[in-house]
């Protein structure tokens, strides 16, 4: 069995700042984790990947070729269209290791996870290699300091959810950044109450909320009857959030699990000493 991290989520929303924080925290505790960059537009991070679709193709090539023409999000849609049809390639690279535990650095375009197939059929893919995979939804904890725009991270946390059924965890990055007074607040919301969302917009006297509140309170609903999504904090500065978050991905996926079985738990008798026993 094989054991992967997909870590998707906005531009900005530090992706790559977790990759690179989760190797770093696996040297320290004697793990080994890889990193596969799958943005093509990507210019600097501070891990070696073990793959890198750039190598493949780079976003440049899809935007300056002349039949081609294509936009940035309209070119890296087609570079990742490219990497699915070069699988071969990619299942090189990845080689063929057993217990192997990856992260897939992905881009920060969101439709790529809302409602595009390409990551899905990605998906699809490595599991076909073995490779059993958690989805990591990660979001902007800076952005999600008042009701509505917790509402909204919500829904596009679980639009992920229902686009690549998997198993999935939400994290709220940048903890460390937060305001005394704006991480206190934020506390209220990381197993999201609506009614504590709704009361925080009526608070704001919001012209939206005002006009659709009928609406917003049905979403709140959803939240809070099918009780979906849920959201862990990382401070990438405290090594025990770090671990928290390490070991949460690890028991979902059932990382480790193997480790721990016992094939035999005592020792069999030798068959002479069974032949004496029946004899008395």
């Amino acid at each position: 069995m094989r054991y992967a991290q997909f870590v998707v989520g906005p531009a900005g929303s530090g992706k790559s700042t977790y990759c690179s924080t989760m190797v770093k925290h696996a040297t320290d505790t004697k793990r080994i984790i890889e990193v596969v960059n799958l943005d093509p537009a990507a210019e600097h991070f501070d891990y070696e990947p073990l793959v890198d679709i750039r190598e493949l193709i780079h976003l440049d090539d899809a935007m300056e070729d002349e039949e081609l023409q294509f936009g940035p999000n309209g070119g890296l849609v087609f570079c990742l269209e490219t990497l699915l049809e070069n699988c071969d390639w990619l299942e090189e690279q990845l080689g063929d290791v057993d217990d192997d535990y990856i992260l897939f650095d992905c881009p920060g375009q969101i439709e790529l996870y809302t409602h595009l197939p390409v990551i899905r059929k990605l998906v699809d893919t490595l599991q076909k290699w073995n490779f059993r995979i958690c989805v990591v939804f990660m979001i902007d904890s800076q952005f999600m300091v008042d009701g509505a725009k917790f509402l909204s991270g919500t829904m596009a946390a679980l639009s992920v959810m229902v686009n690549l059924e998997l198993p999935h965890v939400n994290i709220l990055t940048k903890m460390d950044l937060l305001s005394k007074s704006a991480r206190k607040q934020l506390d209220n919301y990381l197993d999201p109450d609506p009614h504590i969302l709704l009361a925080d917009m009526r608070n704001a006297k919001s012209k939206w909320h005002e006009k659709y509140a009928r609406l917003t309170e049905a979403i709140g609903e959803v939240i809070e009857n099918f009780s979906l999504v849920r959201f862990y904090p990382l401070n990438i500065k405290d090594e025990e959030s770090i671990d928290n978050i390490l070991l949460t991905i690890d028991n979902i996926i059932q990382y480790g699990e193997d480790a721990d079985v016992k094939i035999r738990d005592f020792d069999e008798p030798e068959p002479d000493e069974t032949d004496e026993n029946d004899l008395n």
